[in-house]
């Protein structure tokens, strides 16, 4: 199922989201259909389970470690990213990347309060 070229187009975006290419005999009705010159050629699945999972495991690629042996600095980087990727918007997502990271759910709430105190880029203190 990687042959076609919007399936090797896709397919980055949809593992960095948590979703899943499925193929077009299998879909479901909630699943979206791609379609290439009027032809449906894969579908995705999005599961908002495995999408926090996907945005840690995209994060730690980037950031090259797992999560827990990251810098404090390093933390706070990933942390952020998340955050710029809606990650905390998920049910629990706090609680979980608390567990992911191997740190209280505390340390979240403050890395996430720093983050969003600080100003953008523009901005004049």
């Amino acid at each position: 199922m990687t042959g076609h070229p919007l399936i090797r187009a896709v397919k980055p975006l949809v593992e960095a989201i948590g979703a899943t290419l499925i193929p077009i005999d299998e879909l479901r009705d909630t699943d979206l259909v791609l379609s290439w010159k009027d032809e449906s050629v894969v579908g995705v699945r999005i599961s908002l389970e495995d999408a926090l999972a996907g945005m840690i495991g995209t994060v730690e690629e980037e950031l090259g470690g797992a999560l827990p042996g990251l810098s404090r600095e390093g933390k706070q980087a990933a942390i952020r990213m998340l955050d710029e990727r809606g990650a905390f918007l998920l049910r629990k997502s706090i609680e979980d990347v608390a567990d992911a990271m191997g740190v209280s759910r505390i340390t979240i709430y403050n890395y996430l309060t720093a983050i969003r105190e600080q100003p953008t880029r523009g901005e004049r203190s």
